[in-house]
């Protein structure tokens, strides 16, 4: 309660920071205000791309004291307000550009200066380090940008820790990623699939190291050149890479006792040739423990069930990307990157297991008497291979077509995974060292391959007017090769081969779509975008060795509308959105492999689920300017035929089983708040409240689960001088449901201390998560007609890491062109339980 209650006095705090109206740094005396307002775009004199972040300044005619400066935002848009009148001097500045200073006059009317041009500089600028000055969080008019680069707490931690502590999007205890409370979303790298979050996405953001990213970035209302899918949103992680002229990189270390990693960067460009480069390498290591009580209710009485597991998963691999660069000229541009990743992880457990039958009910078998007690050894083992290239082609129009683009672009991936598991049974688990009956060998191996073509081209109308268009086409082949053998010691001499839990699944899923959006703006105030996407799925599907085969094909319109409005004051905006979404299941949901390690808990995915539609709308406002910034949104999702696990009792085995089904209506009511704050230059505070409430609604199980949550963060940086900063984040979450079951929250802290070496070029960074007690508890509980269930886990938490990083290289000069890149949006992802690898 007392985090609850410091969040919403700082949120409450911010309230008087945002009524502030401009984003202009005043930094003459009160008196020098005036009704003076400048605007303009700055855009690369050669491609006419927006100029990110480029400093404008107004000057005196003599004199270099500035009476006001500001930023550009993303689209090289900047605006000077409250100016006194009179005969000035603009200067434009960006590392690698030459300065540009143009004489303005400034009167009671507002002057748009339309586009100011930059030249990149031509004049080598040595040895230099470029720090990013980005706010850790920015609102810009479709996402939200979390800058982890900026967070020194996120120093020696992966992709997970990075994920936690960006605004709106919570990771439970075993790593699940959800987006304002669901897990129906999509996750990207540089604004593109990767083969290695096709899998096991829990594990797979273990695999990517804190310090290669860049930033994270949240869509909460994608538009229709979006894939169709994610009815939750689509996160984009950024890796951090460089387009500056020269030979720049960085080398880095980092050791704890969760996580080890080395990594580091090369980037090299030499005029119209850039290659850019990374490779990375890790370990990390998990401990934990977790028990079951289940009560089964037979008709011949309850049946009781207690389990008890010790394990420690450990894991290794690296990661590695290549990509090419080649630009002839201004107006067109190559691309040619390739990236691949290799996991290893092993999990000892230790399982105890005592069931308690029902009485054998008159005249009954006596398998009916199913008293078990025994102990299992298992040794679980995963290997990833997985790797994408890349090819694209963007041809610009120059400064007589500005915003004029046409893409080419192609994909393709493959994700080989294995999953291989070994136990050891021990009859009679009361006595130390029992005799050994039974033992088991399986193996799954999951294959996905996936081919991608797509094209998009912006046509500006007008100034302010866009039209978008585009066409793509997805191939995918999926496949899941799963064999058991078992050993009865008493009646087998060998192991031998379980045809009914052995077969091989294929799997193919083709996309093709279309989409077209149209931005225009309505006067000063209004700004729309309407857009659509018609999608046509072909499915097929079948088992091997027998004549289980399945055929699907849907056409479906995706619709979307999004209206900003910018209010009397300037620097508010109110934004109201609309879309359709469409989420099919990928194989993490389908794959039919039942996963046996602990017999009276089984799980296996649903061939024949169908895809779910969800309609989402959203209501935000967001106002910033210099010292604070506050973004609140309410938001409705709507979700049919929504994907859910669920839990049936198996009575012939005395098992549970859980998959997946197309049962319920999800209905989600939330309101998401984010503020910021800088009581002074050098102090950053900000924090994200997310309170909502969600109904599972099912007439095939005639169940309804609803849970008020409650999700909280608070970050804070202050900078002490020049060469350290201290950071901190909190944060935590009151927990959720799913259609069956209910688990409780979580809670997450750590603190960072950066020193900067090396004038400048080096960091030194200690990180403390989670350090005033070893681990922390999870309860979860699920209820049915024909059981109920209790689970608590524990999970180790504590972790210490020292990193180093050291920035080295000369650059010259900056290209500021934006490619397209490939967003394959559009299959349900999984999570850390549930189906295979």
């Amino acid at each position: 309660m007392k985090q609850t209650a410091t969040l919403c006095l700082l949120l409450a705090t911010l309230a008087p920071g945002v009524r502030a109206q401009t984003t202009t740094s005043l930094t003459a005396s009160a008196s020098s205000k005036g009704p003076g307002v400048l605007r303009g775009n700055v855009r690369d004199g050669a491609s006419q791309k927006p100029i990110e972040y480029a400093t404008v300044t107004l000057l005196p005619l003599t004199g270099t004291t500035p009476l006001a400066s500001t930023t550009c935002d993303d689209k090289g848009h900047f605006e000077l307000k409250q100016l006194p009148k009179g005969a000035f001097r603009l200067q434009v500045t960006f590392v690698g550009y030459t300065p540009r200073i143009e004489p303005v006059t400034i009167t009671d009317q507002a002057a748009d200066l339309g586009t100011l041009t930059l030249t990149a500089s031509t004049q080598k600028l040595g040895e230099v380090t470029v720090t990013g000055q980005r706010p850790l969080v920015e609102t810009k008019p479709d996402r939200l940008v979390y800058n982890a680069e900026q967070d020194a707490t996120n120093a020696g931690g992966t992709a997970t820790d990075v994920l936690r502590k960006t605004p709106m999007l919570n990771v439970d205890v075993d790593g699940n990623v959800q987006l304002r409370g669901t897990s129906n979303l999509r996750i990207l790298i540089n604004n593109k699939p990767s083969a290695m979050l096709a899998g096991n996405l829990a594990d797979a953001l273990k695999q990517i190291p804190a310090d290669q990213i860049k930033a994270i970035e949240v869509v909460t209302s994608p538009s229709a050149k979006y894939d169709a899918e994610g009815s939750g949103g689509v996160i984009n992680i950024v890796l951090k890479k460089s387009s500056l002229q020269g030979v720049n990189g960085s080398v880095g270390a980092s050791g704890g006792n969760r996580n080890q990693s080395t990594n580091g960067s090369l980037n090299v460009r030499r005029g119209k040739l850039g290659v850019n480069s990374r490779l990375s390498v890790y370990r990390n290591s998990y401990p934990y423990r977790s028990s079951l009580n289940r009560t089964d209710f037979t008709p011949t009485g309850e049946g009781q069930l207690e389990q008890r597991t010790e394990s420690r998963s450990t894991g290794r691999g690296g990661y590695g990307q290549v990509e090419l660069v080649y630009e002839p000229s201004p107006l067109h541009s190559f691309t040619l990157s390739g990236n691949g990743n290799l996991y290893l992880s092993r999990s000892p457990q230790n399982l105890f297991n005592q069931y308690i039958a029902p009485p054998i009910p008159p005249g009954g078998s006596p398998f009916a008497q199913r008293d078990t007690l025994y102990s299992r050894d298992i040794e679980q083992r995963y290997e990833g291979h997985n790797y994408d290239f890349n090819a694209g082609y963007t041809r610009t129009y120059g400064e007589a077509h500005p915003r004029r683009e046409w893409s080419m672009l192609a994909q393709h991936t493959r994700s080989t995974n294995t999953g291989r598991y070994s136990l050891d049974q021990y009859h009679d688990a009361a006595i130390e060292n029992g005799p050994l009956e039974y033992r088991e060998r399986s193996t799954n191996l999951a294959r996905n391959l996936e081919t991608t073509l797509q094209t998009d081209y912006t046509h500006p109308t007008s100034e302010k007017n866009t039209l978008e268009a585009g066409a793509k086409v997805i191939l995918r082949q999926v496949s899941s090769d799963y064999s058991l053998d078992t050993l009865l010691l008493a009646k087998q001499p060998d192991f031998v081969r379980s045809p009914r839990r052995s077969n091989a699944f294929n799997y193919q899923q083709n996309v093709a779509s279309a989409y077209s959006t149209y931005s225009f703006s309505m006067g000063k105030k209004y700004a729309f975008t309407l857009g659509a996407r018609l999608e046509g799925t072909s499915i097929e599907g079948d088992f091997l060795g027998n004549e289980s085969r399945f055929t699907n094909q849907y056409l479906n319109l995706l619709p979307n509308l999004n209206v900003t409005r910018n209010l009397k004051k300037p620097g508010h905006t109110l934004r109201m959105s609309f879309s359709r979404r469409i989420q099919r299941p990928n194989i993490y949901y389908l794959n039919p492999y039942v996963n046996q390690t602990t017999p009276n808990n089984v799980y296996y995915g649903n061939p024949n689920l169908s895809p779910e539609f969800t309609n989402s709308y959203e209501l935000s406002y967001s106002t910033f300017n210099d010292k604070a910034s506050l973004n609140a949104s309410v938001y409705v999702r709507r979700t049919g035929n929504s994907i859910e696990r669920y839990n049936i009792y198996n009575e012939a085995l005395a098992r549970t089983e859980s998959t997946y089904g197309n049962l319920a209506t999800n209905s989600s009511y939330g309101l998401s708040l984010y503020g910021s704050l800088k009581p002074i230059p050098a102090w950053n505070i900000s924090s994200n409240l997310n309170p909502s409430y969600m109904r599972l609604y099912s007439a095939a199980l005639n169940r309804t689960n609803s849970r008020f949550n409650l999700n909280m963060s608070l970050n804070s940086s202050l900078k002490l001088g020049k060469l350290y900063t201290i950071q901190a984040f909190g944060g935590g979450g009151t927990g959720g449901v799913m259609l069956q079951s209910r688990y409780s929250g979580y809670m997450y802290y750590s603190m960072g201390l950066k020193r900067t070496l090396l004038k400048e070029k080096a960091d030194l960074t200690l990180n403390a998560n989670n350090f005033l007690q070893p681990g922390r508890r999870f309860r979860s509980s699920t209820t049915t007609d024909q059981f109920v269930s209790s689970s608590i886990s524990y999970q180790y938490q504590r972790s210490f890491n020292l990193s180093f990083n050291y920035r080295f290289g000369k650059l010259d000069n900056n290209s500021m062109r934006q490619r397209r890149s490939i967003r394959n949006d559009d299959s349900k992802g999984g999570g850390s339980t549930g189906g295979s690898n």
